[in-house]
């Protein structure tokens, strides 16, 4: 490019465009001769004030738009800059400007179409709030380049305007970071709607408004961005639209498929892995917790880190260290592999301890018995009553993640020892379950596991099926088992009658009531060789035992 050119670029920076039209005729003549002349399309970001923000040299056939982290003139829901770009040709706006246009939330797109140097009529488009048809954007008829009068700032307030109207008719009153679901796989729509809902109940707990949901079947998962382009359009439309600053994944996403989407769309983007984590992280009270879930994140994190500054990618030595050095990345992951050594090792002290208190309970011959099922189940307000404990037990995903034990005394000398454990959910992540292995090795030692159901749960035999399937994984499949199907009273007739047909052998019980537990525990009685132990009625939780016998560390403890 020669230096006069270059000049002359320099120049349209300097200019100031009007927002009604969008350019004077001298400013469209002064863009379409420099465009001709360097035989590229030329674009200018323009902020509401009329001021470029920056001047982008495409190619003969398009432009491309760098990274605009930096340029955020406008507040609230757009970027507060539109685009003002040549064409070589009388070719109308492409598809990729459109996109452009709404994946970084610009202010409106216009294209100048150019022949032998001289602009010859302009196409725009704008962004579209909520709207029946479900359209993305509007696009203008296009109009002899010294006739156009559209208004393009006054364009965008109106438009966010409507979208913080449209906003604040759906706002959650908490304040909470809204968040679109989106579910991608080959399964049936039924089951995508429901592991959905699912996801929203994670989501939930986890401090997020929903803001829509998008489920999409398909033979094949793309393997760069999971959905299709097209379809990734329309899920940033229904996140623009509905205010969602964050899009949630119901599946695992490599680091790679992470980084493609965060490419395309400005959002942040979380997968099912992330959202349990943090819950997790929320709710982890113990030392034992936060060190199993500190472990989970870290080694979620480790394939996950890119380079964020090229600026300080290498740090050079001084005499006797010259050279390229670690990059600022390596340095990251050797500091999280360090870490992931000094949790490793905290955790196997725990499990040591653990392993100890677990010899001194079968030395003192006394049965274990251990709660299990899905999360939400019950479990936590079962142990409650059936202890008359205090353990924290809320209508939430995971409210409990630490191991509590409770001993229930009998007369006759008789006692034995109630744990209640973390709950289990469909595809528990990996990561997790290694994490919690000290945990999930309270089950081993239970000679009698007590599974909780939520029986009035419209997919509670999809729940069971879970826990059993993870429970065979444990290696835990042939230790004796009870299901009590909670919620027994809020379950309707028709699912009473299925469950009991499915599942003669359960016990349905109501965790709150303490007089339905009966049956359950003459059952465990009966499985304990117990059953010579005085009635139900007799029974006592020995308050003195507030948690595993023998056990010295108190951040085992849950607190109350």
């Amino acid at each position: 490019m020669k230096p006069s050119q270059v000049k002359a670029l320099e120049r349209l920076s300097q200019r100031r465009y009007p927002p009604a039209g969008g350019y004077t005729t001298e400013q469209a003549r002064e863009l379409a001769g420099l465009s001709t002349a360097v035989g590229r399309q030329i674009g200018l970001l323009i902020d509401r004030q009329g001021r470029p923000r920056l001047v982008i040299v495409g190619e003969p056939s398009s432009i491309l738009i760098p990274d605009l982290g930096r340029v955020r003139a406008g507040s609230g829901r757009l970027r507060g800059v539109r685009l003002l770009h040549t064409h070589l040709s009388e070719e109308p706006l492409s598809q990729e400007d459109l996109l452009d246009m709404l994946f970084l939330r610009l202010d409106g797109v216009a294209a100048l179409t150019v022949a032998n140097g001289e602009p010859r009529t302009l196409h725009a488009a704008y962004l579209l709030p909520p709207n029946p048809e479900g359209r993305k954007w509007q696009i203008l008829p296009p109009v002899r380049w010294d006739l156009t009068q559209f208004d393009f700032s006054a364009q965008a307030e109106a438009l966010e305007e409507e979208l913080a109207r449209a906003e604040a008719g759906a706002a959650d009153v908490s304040g909470r970071e809204r968040a679109l679901l989106v579910h991608v796989s080959e399964l049936p729509k039924s089951l995508q709607e429901s592991s959905l809902k699912e996801l929203s109940a994670l989501a939930d707990t986890a401090g997020l408004s929903v803001a829509g949901t998008v489920s999409q079947r398909v033979r094949q998962l793309n393997p760069r961005f999971i959905l299709g382009k097209g379809k990734l359009a329309e899920l940033e439309t229904q996140a623009l639209q509905g205010g969602a600053g964050i899009i949630v994944f119901d599946r695992e996403l490599s680091p790679a498929q992470a980084r493609n989407i965060s490419e395309v769309t400005e959002r942040r983007i979380l997968d099912r892995t992330q959202l349990i984590l943090d819950i997790f992280a929320q709710h982890a009270k113990s030392l034992a917790g936060k060190l199993q879930v500190e472990l989970a994140q870290l080694e979620y994190m480790l394939p996950h880190l890119v380079g964020q500054n090229k600026n300080l990618s290498r740090l050079m030595g001084g005499i006797g260290g010259r050279g390229p050095g670690e990059t600022k990345l390596e340095i990251d992951r050797r500091r999280v592999r360090e870490r992931v050594t000094r949790v490793r090792r905290e955790l196997t002290e725990l499990r040591k301890r653990r392993k100890l208190v677990r010899a001194r309970r079968a030395k003192s011959g006394l049965p274990v018995v251990s709660l299990v099922g899905y999360t939400n189940a019950g479990k936590s307000t079962l142990l409650n009553t059936l202890t008359q404990s205090n353990v924290l037990a809320e209508n939430k995903l995971f409210a409990t993640l630490d191991p509590a034990s409770r001993r229930i005394r009998f007369p006759r000398d008789r006692e034995v020892i109630l744990t209640d454990t973390v709950g289990f959910i469909r595809e528990l992540p990996e990561k997790l379950k290694e994490a919690f292995r000290a945990t999930l090795e309270e089950l081993t030692a239970a000679d009698l596991l007590i599974h909780v159901a939520d029986a009035s749960h419209p997919e509670v035999e999809e729940q069971i099926t879970a826990v059993e399937a993870i429970l065979k994984e444990l290696e835990l499949s042939e230790v004796r088992t009870v299901l009590a199907l909670n919620k027994w009273d809020a379950a309707s007739p028709e699912q009473r009658a299925v469950l009991s047909e499915r599942h003669p052998e359960a016990v349905a019980v109501s965790a709150l009531k303490r007089a339905s537990l009966e049956p359950l525990v003459a059952r465990i009685l009966e499985a304990l060789d117990l059953a010579g132990a005085p009635a139900w009625a007799e029974v006592t939780a020995d308050q003195g035992d507030q948690g595993d016998q023998g056990e010295s560390e108190a951040d085992d403890e849950p607190e109350r």
